[in-house]
């Protein structure tokens, strides 16, 4: 049996953690630069209030209906989600942390238990050990416990846990084929074509015409649906193939030095990833492109790749490589809106290829590298950091006018109480989002 255990709303959990006055209320979570809602309330949902969008266009919305609204504070998110995970890992031998909010539990060999208890009690565990509401799903396979995930958070009365076991027929029938895991768009558009609607059409239909037309991955689901586990449980994160990182500019870069900064900084963290899974990059892209939404500007897109000689994770060769791509693709009279860095050809970090005319220290600069992760782990992120970076790379990047605390991870915004003091939100809480 396996059981996925899924965070209610998260990001909204987590805000409503240490704000309980959002019980209740329709609060959202907005992405990068507060442009887009990445996560809803159930009362925000009730508004119609759709996934992924933009927030200008519900402002009206939000102020009729007095929407609670919050920027990503992805630092509190993480702290909780790792919280969140090491309380799991006290109810199961083997567990993957499938998502930021999502993990599947082997309860193999506890088939004898009373697996509903048990899934109560990790639900009220969780609830009470870290603060958020979970679901859990419990089944024989890895698609039908997500199934059952899905089923108990609608059930208002199943108390957030799902038990699959037996026939599941009835369950498979109320649900779409879009909505069984792995189940892409064209997918479903394909099986709906041919009559297969909901989750039990899938398991009736000819496996050899699912095989030819979904591949084996289709075959897999299809086979789990039915109760027979073809999808292990990853317990072992695999390295990343390719590391990147990019961003969205607040305000339009124009100057090459200010998207050398950038680049530097995205190199940067790249160098953290890449070192941080023990591998080293063979080439490293770098790409820079205008606002496309802006119709009345100069369009203009362009990236380009620098192959190392010999594959490094060392910051300073990877912010070098950055600074000559930005040489050749920069062009003066654009306003760039966005860029980006993509390390790719990982190997494990000491079994690249060696170039014969590579005259680079490279055990000097392991023994830079690993000095500064060091002081950086201690003091933050950036405390050392290469002078090709900006200073402030947060002021420039990101846009985040409704961000709460980090009441976890930063000692200064550890939560106070106060005795006798009345909980409340301030008058102007929707000013930010003014036009």
């Amino acid at each position: 049996m396996v059981a996925l255990v899924d965070v209610n709303n998260f990001y909204v959990s987590c805000e409503r953690l240490f704000c309980p006055a959002l019980c209740g209320q329709p609060v959202v979570v907005l992405s990068n630069n507060d442009g887009c809602v990445v996560a809803r309330s159930n009362e925000a949902k009730a508004l119609h209030i759709q996934m992924g969008q933009p927030v200008f266009e519900i402002r009206d919305l939000i102020r009729q209906h007095r929407v609670h609204v919050f920027s990503s504070n992805y630092a509190l998110y993480g702290d909780l989600s790792a919280r969140v995970m090491n309380t799991l890992r006290q109810f199961t031998p083997a567990l993957e942390v499938y998502s930021v909010d999502e993990s599947f539990l082997d309860l193999h060999g506890m088939e004898r238990f009373d697996l509903h208890t048990h899934a109560l009690s990790i639900r009220r565990t969780v609830l009470r050990w870290v603060g958020v509401p979970v679901s859990v799903g419990v089944a024989p396979t890895k698609v039908l416990a997500k199934l059952a995930n899905r089923l108990a958070k609608k059930d208002a009365h199943g108390q957030g846990v799902r038990l699959l076991r037996g026939n599941w027929c009835n369950e498979l029938q109320a649900v779409e084929v879009g909505d069984v895991w792995g189940i892409g768009r064209q997918s479903a558009a394909l099986l709906q074509r041919y009559g297969i609607r909901t989750a039990y059409d899938l398991t009736q239909a000819n496996e050899a015409w699912v095989r030819r037309h979904l591949t084996v991955t289709g075959l897999r689901i299809k086979k789990e649906l039915e109760g027979l586990p073809c999808i292990e449980l990853e317990t072992d994160v695999p390295n990343k193939k390719n590391i990147g990182t990019s961003r969205s500019f607040r305000e339009p870069l124009t100057k090459a030095s200010e998207l050398a900064e950038a680049l530097a900084d995205f190199a940067a963290r790249c160098g953290e990833k890449l070192r941080s899974q023990r591998s080293s990059a063979a080439s490293l892209t770098a790409f820079v492109q205008t606002n496309h939404l802006a119709a009345n500007e100069p369009q203009y897109a362009r990236s380009l790749t620098v192959t190392f000689g010999t594959p490094t994770d060392s910051t300073l060769q990877l912010v070098k490589g950055a600074k000559l791509a930005l040489e050749k693709i920069f062009h003066e009279g654009y306003r760039y809106k966005r860029a980006g860095v993509l390390l790719s050809g990982l190997t494990p970090t000491g079994q690249g290829q060696t170039s014969l005319f590579d005259t680079t220290d490279h055990e000097k600069h392991q023994r830079l590298m690993a000095t500064l992760d060091q002081v950086n782990a201690r003091f933050g992120r950036n405390t050392l950091r290469s002078a090709a970076q900006t200073l402030d790379a947060t002021a420039r990047l990101t846009h985040q006018s409704r961000l709460s605390p980090a009441y976890t991870t930063r000692w200064q915004d550890l939560l106070t109480v106060h005795v006798g003091y009345k909980s409340g939100f301030p008058a102007d809480i929707w000013e930010p989002l003014k036009d």
